[in-house]
C-alpha cells in the first residue's frame, strides 16, 4: 500500500515538474518574441495592416552640350482599385470605361478581381485624372506619375533611345545611362483594418521620391538639326534607302551629331511608318527592331576609298612610301589572275604619291599594300584600333570584319589597301581617322560629359582623355596637308569652301552582291585642316542616279560646314581663296 503511494506521488512529481519546465520554456519564449525580437514582429504586424502605393520618382532630364532639354517628363497619372473599398461597383466601372475609353468587360474585371490593389490603366493624361478624382468614387485611386518627353520628336532617335512603361531604357544613351537618370520611387503607406479596408482615422504616411540626375551629353542641338536637315534634303534628292551623318571632335572624341535617316517618332516609338505591312506581331517587332537600329554603330559596311587614309598614314609611317614617290597607273593593276581596274579605266598614266591620294587611284594603293606586306599591314589595323570596338557609350556596337591574318593573301592585300573585301562601321571610321589626324592619339568616341543634379550642380565627369599615341605627330600632320589637297585640288573639290581649309576624302562602294549594282557614296572631311576642330563623315546608302562619293555626299558635307563653321566660331581666312577645277569622281 505504502509502494503504491510512493510512486503515486513520484508521478505527480514527475507530471508537476514537466509541467514546470513547459511553463518556463513558453515564459521564456514569450520574453524573448516580445523584448529581443519586438522591432521585428511589430513591422510584421504593420505590415499586415498598411497598404503600399509607389510615388513616381521623376527621371533626369537629358540635355544638349549647351543645356538645351532634348529629354524630358510629362505628369500623367495611373488609376487603381482597392476591391475591399469599392462601395458603388456598377458606378465605378461606367465611370473609369467612359473616362479612359475602355472597354467595359475589360473594367469590370479588374474592379471585380479581388486583390489589394488593381491598376485599371497607366500614363494617363492629367486632366483626365484629375476628372476622374473628382468623381470621389470610393475604392479608386488616382496615382501620380511620369511619362518620358522628346521635345523634338524624331531629332536623334537612335541616339537618345526611349524608355518604356516603367521608366526604364529600352535602347540609346536612355538604357546606357539609366542609372544615372533613374531616380528613387518614394511610397504611400495606408493603415488598413484585418480585412484591408483603410481606416478612416489613420491617415497616410508619405515617403517622398528622390528624383533621378540629369545627363548632359555632347550633342548640339544646332548641329544636329544641321545634319538632319542636310540628310533629309539628300534622301530626297537622290531617293536614297538611308543616309547616315557623323559630325565629332576629333581632339577628344565627342559626338557633336549623329544622324541616322529614316528616324523614328521618340514619342511613338512602337509606331511603324505608315503603310507598313506585317502577318504578326513577330514580324512587327522585327520591323521595330530594324526601325530603332543606329546604323552608324550596329551596322558595318565597306568603305571604299575613305579607307586609303588609314593604308596612306600606316606606309607614311611604315616608311614604304615618301612624298616624292612616283606611280603609273594605266587604269587597273593585275595581282595573282585578278585584274583589279581603277576608278578610271581609261588610267591616270604617271603621278606621284600625293596626286594618286587626290585622284583616288586604286594601283597607287594597292603597290602601297604590297609595299607594306601584310605582317606589317595587320600590326597597323591592330595599332590603329581597328581590330576592337571603339567602346562608343551606346549599346550594340558592331567589331570590325576583317579577313584573320593568315587568310590575306596578294589579293586580299590588294582589296583591303583601298578599302574592299572587309567592313567596318561608321563611327569606327570616324574615330580612327579623327585619331590620325589630331596629332596621333586614339580617341573614343562619346556623348557622355557629365551627370548633373536637379540644381546643375556638377555630380559626376566622365574621363575619355585620349592616351595612346598610334600615330607620330609628323605622320599626322603630314596626312592633313595631304588631305586638304584632296579638297583644293582633287576628288574631294565640291567640298571646298572658300576662306576655309578644309581636309577630305571621297569614297564609292559596292554592296554585295556585286550583281546587284547598289552603291554606297560617302565622303568624309575635316576643318580647319591645319588644326581640326570638327570632323564629318557622310554616307548614302543606295542612291538613284549618280552615286559617285565626291558628287553627291560631298555637297551634303559643304552644305553642312557653311553653318556649323561660323557656329563654331571658325572665321573664314582671306588668305585661303582660290578658284576650284572639276576633280576626278568618285
Amino acid at each position: 500500500m505504502n509502494g503504491t503511494k510512493t510512486n503515486n506521488r513520484k508521478k505527480i512529481v514527475t507530471v508537476f515538474f514537466c509541467i514546470f519546465l513547459a511553463m518556463l520554456f513558453l515564459a521564456g519564449r514569450l520574453v524573448y518574441l516580445m523584448v529581443f525580437q519586438s522591432v521585428y514582429y511589430s513591422a510584421k504586424a504593420q505590415d499586415l495592416h498598411e497598404r503600399e502605393r509607389d510615388i513616381k520618382a521623376a527621371r533626369g532630364k537629358i540635355l544638349d552640350i549647351n543645356g538645351k532639354v532634348l529629354a524630358s517628363n510629362r505628369s500623367v497619372c495611373t488609376i487603381s482599385v482597392i476591391h475591399s473599398q469599392i462601395k458603388e461597383a456598377e458606378r465605378v466601372i461606367e465611370v473609369l470605361s467612359k473616362e479612359l475609353d475602355m472597354d467595359q468587360e475589360t473594367v469590370r474585371k479588374r474592379v471585380e478581381k479581388i486583390s489589394s490593389i488593381e491598376r485599371i490603366k497607366s500614363n494617363v493624361s492629367k486632366k483626365t485624372g484629375d476628372k476622374i478624382r473628382d468623381y470621389k468614387l470610393a475604392g479608386v485611386k488616382v496615382d501620380e506619375d511620369y511619362k518620358r518627353h522628346y521635345l523634338y520628336g524624331t531629332l536623334a532617335s537612335k541616339v537618345l533611345g526611349f524608355t518604356g512603361g516603367d521608366n526604364q531604357g529600352i535602347i540609346g544613351l536612355e538604357v546606357v545611362y539609366d542609372d544615372k537618370m533613374m531616380g528613387t520611387n518614394g511610397k504611400i503607406l495606408t493603415l488598413t483594418d484585418a480585412r484591408g479596408v483603410e481606416l478612416a482615422d489613420a491617415g497616410e504616411t508619405r515617403r517622398n521620391p528622390i528624383d533621378g540626375n540629369n545627363l548632359r551629353i555632347s550633342l548640339d542641338y544646332n548641329i544636329q538639326m544641321y545634319a538632319q536637315q542636310a540628310a533629309e534634303k539628300a534622301m530626297q534628292a537622290k531617293e536614297a534607302d538611308s543616309v547616315s551623318i557623323v559630325i565629332m571632335k576629333p581632339s577628344n572624341g565627342e559626338i557633336m551629331a549623329m544622324v541616322n535617316l529614316p528616324e523614328f517618332d521618340l514619342n511613338n516609338p512602337y509606331e511603324l511608318p505608315e503603310g507598313t505591312k506585317y502577318k504578326n506581331q513577330q514580324e512587327k517587332q522585327n520591323l521595330l527592331n530594324q526601325m530603332w537600329r543606329n546604323g552608324c554603330i550596329n551596322d558595318t559596311y565597306e568603305p571604299g576609298s575613305t579607307f586609303k587614309v588609314i593604308t596612306a598614314s600606316a606606309a607614311l609611317e611604315a616608311g614604304v612610301v615618301s612624298l616624292n614617290d612616283n606611280f603609273y597607273c594605266p587604269g587597273y593593276k593585275i595581282v595573282e589572275d585578278r585584274k583589279i581596274r581603277c576608278a578610271r579605266t581609261s588610267g591616270h598614266g604617271p603621278e606621284s604619291f600625293v596626286q594618286g591620294l587626290q585622284n583616288s587611284c586604286n594601283p597607287v594603293f594597292i603597290e602601297l599594300g604590297m609595299r607594306l606586306g601584310t605582317e606589317a599591314y595587320y600590326k597597323y589595323f591592330r595599332q590603329f584600333g581597328l581590330l576592337s570596338k571603339t567602346g562608343i557609350d551606346l549599346p550594340g556596337e558592331a567589331r570590325t570584319i576583317m579577313h584573320e591574318k593568315k587568310n590575306i593573301g596578294q589579293v586580299e592585300l590588294a582589296t583591303i589597301s583601298f578599302g574592299q573585301s572587309f567592313q567596318i562601321t561608321p563611327v569606327q571610321l570616324a574615330s580612327t581617322i579623327s585619331s590620325l589626324i589630331n596629332g596621333g592619339k586614339r580617341v573614343t568616341p562619346h556623348f557622355g560629359v557629365q551627370v548633373e543634379d536637379q540644381e546643375g550642380n556638377v555630380i559626376e565627369v566622365f574621363d575619355y582623355t585620349p592616351k595612346k599615341q598610334i600615330l607620330s605627330e609628323k605622320t599626322s600632320a603630314t596626312m592633313r596637308t595631304l588631305l586638304e589637297t584632296v579638297v583644293s585640288e582633287g576628288g574631294g573639290n565640291k567640298a571646298y569652301i572658300e576662306g576655309y581649309q578644309i581636309g577630305g576624302k571621297t569614297a564609292t562602294s559596292q554592296t554585295l552582291p556585286r550583281s546587284a549594282h547598289r552603291y554606297i557614296s560617302s565622303f568624309m572631311c575635316f576643318a580647319p585642316a591645319d588644326d581640326p576642330q570638327v570632323l564629318c563623315l557622310v554616307i548614302i546608302n543606295n542612291p538613284t542616279g549618280v552615286y559617285y562619293g565626291g558628287t553627291i555626299a560631298a555637297p551634303v558635307a559643304k552644305e553642312m560646314f557653311l553653318n556649323i563653321l561660323p557656329y563654331l566660331g571658325i572665321e573664314r581666312d582671306p588668305a585661303a581663296v582660290q578658284d576650284t577645277e572639276s576633280g576626278p569622281q568618285e
